[in-house]
């Protein structure tokens, strides 16, 4: 599928902030809901920098993951990021690994 049609195709994922009555969102205004998508981004950015990944936003429906030499990847929802993440990196991680924790503590 190219980029365009997954844009256009995503339905909204239980990961991304929504303001309808019975999802669960604290988010109900615009604004709330793409600050709310940026602090994701963020936190995800802090264990991903330790594989030289990053993640972007791309028009608030998906999401670009990129390597340091510029490979990229158009995920639809965070729950398709650690799959493709190491797809791209060429090698297993785990985001709960204890000795990343341990780095992500220090750097708190």
């Amino acid at each position: 599928m190219c980029s365009l049609c997954g844009v256009l195709g995503v339905e909204t994922h239980w990961t991304d902030a929504v303001a309808r009555p019975g999802v669960f969102s604290r988010n109900e205004a615009a604004r709330e809901r793409k600050l709310e998508r940026a602090r994701r981004i963020r936190l995800a950015n802090r264990v991903l920098g330790a594989y030289r990944l990053t993640l972007s936003d791309f028009q608030g429906r998906a999401y670009l993951l990129a390597t340091a030499t510029g490979k990229t990847e158009v995920i639809e929802t965070l729950a398709h990021l650690w799959p493709t993440a190491e797809k791209l990196a060429g090698r297993p991680f785990d985001p709960l690994d204890d000795g990343l924790l341990a780095r992500l503590e220090r750097e708190a």
